[in-house]
């Protein structure tokens, strides 16, 4: 018997889905019974990174969805219209599309070559226009079409207008996605952008934010994936132009008891980048 939810039978489209937060996302949906079409470059194992983009639709299918492995490059026009092409063909339209798919270096200006700063803002802020872009036309009609960006809300305080190229990076996909909010809500479809307030257990934190110290002091992807779910399934003609935070959505949206998250009860989290504080105020843990 196919699974049922408000998601049932929606397709989502979802770059960078072969680990961590984009396949934690991807398989919430599929457990509603949607269709996933992935879009990523690991055909190949990776040895420091787990999962390949055949993994990743092996374990979206045995969490009750359907899934469209495609290898792509997201910063090639091409490439996307081609994986877009194949998931309407294979689905028959689009209903979601997420904007996963980032690449992360932590140097300042004077530590990262333009090669790493092209490759970031190419994967980031290109890659989130190219596959919005081309998604967007398979959406229009759809019964509440969502755009969702994974990405921080827009600090210009001092504090956070550092580390420059990772800062214009993922600041550019907020970017794109206001605008894109406003662009479209005359086409009912919604277009936010989701960022969590702790760091998230992720073979990114594993090997470049501190290892299993850092592992420790994060909360697990499925705040990312319940707080996406969230908002996926609000009104879309509504709910759109908010650049959010994964514990506000589901505090908002019902959840009492962050704690279910961590990745070792109890410990010291730690703060995301463009984050203040690790809980939202006046969240008192039960």
């Amino acid at each position: 018997m196919p699974n049922s939810g408000p998601l049932s039978g929606k397709t989502m489209f979802i770059s960078g889905a072969s680990r961590g937060i984009g396949l934690a996302i991807a398989k919430r949906v599929a457990a509603d019974g949607a269709n996933v079409a992935l879009v990523a470059k690991t055909a190949e194992p990776h040895p420091k990174l787990p999962g390949t983009v055949y993994t990743a639709a092996k374990e979206i299918e045995e969490a009750g969805g359907q899934a469209l492995p495609i290898v792509g490059d997201i910063r090639d026009g091409d490439s996307v219209a081609a994986a877009v092409a194949a998931a309407v063909e294979q689905f028959g339209g689009i209903d979601i599309c997420v904007n996963n798919a980032s690449a992360i270096n932590l140097g300042t200006i004077l530590e990262v070559p333009l090669k790493r700063f092209d490759l970031m803002n190419g994967i980031e802020v290109r890659g989130t226009y190219a596959v919005s872009q081309a998604c967007i036309p398979h959406m229009i009609g759809r019964a509440n079409p969502h755009i969702l960006t994974l990405s921080p809300p827009v600090r210009l305080e001092s504090e956070w207008l550092k580390p420059t190229a990772y800062m214009m990076a993922k600041f550019g996909m907020t970017l794109c996605a206001l605008g894109m909010a406003e662009e479209l809500r005359e086409h009912g479809i919604a277009s936010n952008a989701l960022w969590p307030r702790t760091l998230i257990a992720t073979a990114a934190v594993q090997n470049l934010l501190g290892g299993d110290e850092a592992m420790a002091r994060s909360r697990k992807p499925d705040v990312y994936a319940d707080a996406a779910y969230a908002v996926l399934t609000k009104p879309a003609a509504e709910y759109t132009g908010h650049a959010l935070l994964c514990e506000d959505v589901l505090l908002a949206s019902g959840v009492t008891d962050l704690s279910v998250y961590d990745c070792v009860p109890g410990s010291d989290l730690g703060v995301d980048l463009w984050v203040d504080t690790v809980n939202p105020p006046g969240y008192v843990q039960p």
